[in-house]
């Protein structure tokens, strides 16, 4: 077993390590089908090897390229760390920088089995967002952070260490950029073969930051979409008999079910993208067609209260729970296809509709890569025909969105109402033929909205998103005290007066944050979450630099946020779905949060293309700001935090949305230092159509 000491000496080449090849017992990526050429593949190996010196080449060369041909990736498995991956206390780490040594645990947490999808091939979540592209750039990474001063900057590449460059104290201490390809070139072909020569990552957003906090995030978002779904589709505020259908029970998706019942609702969810080691030979029965490995970690964890493989059984349960009012997570094994086929047949048979909210959570921003499986195959025959037959395999993967569509749409006839998770399902059916059209609609709308277009845009616009902590002590008292301060903060906001539907979302965020501690969300790090806007996230990040200074907190703090954020994603079919004045498709506010953020603070910065909704789709922008109890930690924060949600809040308001046109105009009265001119209303459309007259 390696020591923190050893894995920051740099890459172990003397002697080299075993090569004990993949793993047994954890879940791998699928085989990915890059086709390069003979040149490329060549070049992939080039680009391999030269992390390495002359004298072990000739022995790594055959084994990198039977890893090319077999994965479709060089991975590098004999440098896999024979160390307990997780989230040390941040004092153990051997650095000569408090920020060098907090960005450690961040990325060991990422990459620690029991938040990470696919460990060993340094995936976090989300089916290919990857921490590093191998394990040579682990290596290495974690040797620079050992050595760096508060006078260098650590600037990453796509996965990969380009070295520490001399800096100044005030600027970020590391810079990550990660698929930053030329946008004509930024397809998803070209991004396999990128992917395969080494030379781009897909970081999705929190994975190739450094900031996923487990399951944890996504609970807390899903907690706030179910609330406010109840509120806008269904009229009520107690969700207590209400069925929530959905899919997906990996590192994001998984968190649907707590979210079920904290909300206090029905949760059904089906899961069939987990990975198998079923052999081939084996029979496949309809029960079996996706591998429990997902399905059976989140119930060991206690995040799903009963699993079935029996759709008869599901159905059951649900009419059960619907009639007493029971609050349940209910985990499917199997296809959510077979599901939704089901609830409909229920409906035509008995007229009973046993649905009354419905999304989707695969990860269909990586369709035909293992991010969606298709109901027509058992799961080991869809992994090998993956592989096998790619363009075999996309075609039953859109038959398959189009039954699904058909499904939904039969139920949404009735008293249902489904909607788009931001995770490209609806654009995949819409490539796919599925009926999801709008007549008349924007390039951004479909037939069922985007959570961002109905549900949490309004928030967005209020400058509230999904702002996150870290205790690097990782002693879950320092936790207890951060959940204590933070919702002591909150109320002291509202007694000081704030608007009813900026109330009401410190509401929903203080219930929160009392539920998170009994429902054991904690899954690595100890770390949390909530929704916050520009003057809750400032007061917070304050009282906690306060505490470290005096000793009630043992450690800094790491402050971060999804990049699902109000200004640190421009992502048209997500983030910025609801933003109609035709900027959706530009990328202007992602890349200033990112700039904005480096000379105001940040302790580390990154940003990526292609987190959420796919390669290509999206540009994001995140960071990391330790708190130290110092007073220049406590200035950081207040400059940077407030530039963080400001810009997105001051983008939404030129679109056109009167929220955001509120709130900015509290903000400049509150903020001597802020001035922007704001829009003037253009409501004579009678004077636009004679001014366009030939």
């Amino acid at each position: 077993m390696s020591s923190l000491q050893e894995l920051c000496s740099g890459l172990p080449l003397r002697p080299l390590p075993e090569n004990r090849g993949r793993w047994a017992g954890v879940p791998h990526a699928p085989v990915r089908t890059p086709g390069l050429s003979p040149a490329e593949e060549q070049l992939a190996l080039r680009n391999a090897l030269r992390y390495f010196p002359p004298d072990v080449q000739k022995l790594l060369a055959p084994e990198f390229a039977q890893e090319l041909r077999l994965y479709g990736h060089i991975y590098m498995y004999r440098f896999s760390p024979r160390i307990e991956m997780r989230a040390y206390p941040v004092q153990q780490y051997p650095c000569r920088t408090k920020a060098a040594a907090a960005i450690m645990h961040m990325i060991m947490n990422n990459l620690d089995p029991a938040v990470a999808q696919f460990p060993q091939e340094l995936v976090t979540y989300g089916g290919n967002g990857q921490v590093f592209s191998n394990w040579a750039q682990f290596w290495l990474t974690m040797s620079y952070l050992s050595q760096m001063t508060e006078e260098q900057t650590l600037v990453m590449y796509s996965g990969h260490p380009l070295g520490l460059f001399p800096s100044s104290p005030g600027a970020p201490r590391l810079v990550i950029t990660n698929g930053m390809v030329i946008p004509n070139y930024s397809s998803r072909e070209e991004y396999e073969k990128l992917f395969a020569m080494g030379v781009t990552m897909y970081g999705q957003m929190t994975a190739g930051s450094y900031c996923y906090i487990g399951p944890q995030g996504i609970v807390h978002g899903t907690v706030l979409t179910v609330l406010n779904a109840g509120r806008r589709y269904l009229g009520v505020e107690d969700l207590a008999g209400k069925v929530f259908v959905t899919s997906g029970l990996g590192g994001m998706s998984g968190a649907q079910a707590k979210a079920s019942v904290i909300v206090g609702c029905i949760g059904v969810i089906a899961e069939r993208h987990a990975h198998s080691h079923r052999s081939l030979s084996r029979p496949l029965d309809k029960a079996s067609k996706v591998d429990k490995a997902a399905l059976m970690k989140r119930h060991q964890q206690g995040w799903l209260m009963e699993v079935t493989d029996s759709l008869d059984q599901c159905i059951k349960r649900l009419r059960e729970a619907r009639k007493t009012k029971e609050v349940l997570s209910l985990g499917y094994h199997g296809n959510v296809v077979d599901l939704w086929e089901r609830l409909v047949q229920e409906l035509d048979k008995t007229g009973e509709l046993l649905v009354d909210l419905g999304s989707d959570q695969t990860s269909c921003h990586n369709p035909f890569n293992g991010g969606y499986y298709p109901v027509q195959l058992g799961f080991a025959e869809a992994q090998s025909l993956m592989a096998s037959d790619p363009a075999t395999f996309k075609k039953l993967v859109q038959e398959s969105l189009r039954r699904q569509v058909s499904a939904i749409n039969r139920l949404a006839k009735e008293k249902f109402f489904f909607w788009d998770y931001g995770n490209a399902f609806l654009l995949e059916a819409q490539r796919a033929g599925a009926d999801v059209e709008k007549k008349g609609a924007e390039r951004t709308e479909f037939r069922y909205p985007s959570y961002v277009q109905h549900i949490m845009g309004d928030i967005f616009s209020q400058g509230f998103g999904p702002f996150r902590w870290v205790c690097t002590s990782g002693d879950p008292q320092d936790l207890a005290v951060t959940d204590q301060l933070a919702t002591s903060v909150l109320e002291k906001v509202i007694a000081g007066g704030v608007n009813p539907a900026v109330k009401l979302q410190y509401m929903d965020n203080i219930r929160w944050i009392r539920e998170a501690a009994k429902h054991r969300l904690v899954v690595g790090s100890q770390a949390r979450i909530l929704y916050s806007d520009q003057k809750g996230r400032v007061a917070i990040a304050v009282a906690f630099n306060q505490a470290i200074a005096h000793g009630k907190i043992k450690a800094p703090v790491v402050l971060s946020r999804d990049h699902h954020d109000v200004s640190g994603t421009d992502s048209p079919f997500r983030e910025t779905s609801n933003i109609y004045d035709g900027s959706a498709f530009c990328a202007d506010m992602a890349v200033q949060n990112f700039v904005g953020d480096a000379f105001r603070g940040a302790t580390w910065v990154a940003l990526h293309n292609g987190g959420g909704v796919g390669w290509g789709e999206v540009m994001n922008g995140g960071f990391g700001l330790v708190l130290d109890g110092t007073q220049e930690a406590e200035q950081r924060a207040k400059m940077m935090l407030g530039w963080d949600v400001s810009n997105g809040v001051a983008r939404r308001c030129w679109s056109g949305n009167q929220k955001a046109y509120e709130i900015i105009c509290e903000t400049m009265r509150e903020n001597k230092g802020l001035v922007v001119t704001l829009p003037h209303q253009v409501a004579d459309e009678h004077m636009l159509q004679q001014a366009l007259r030939p």
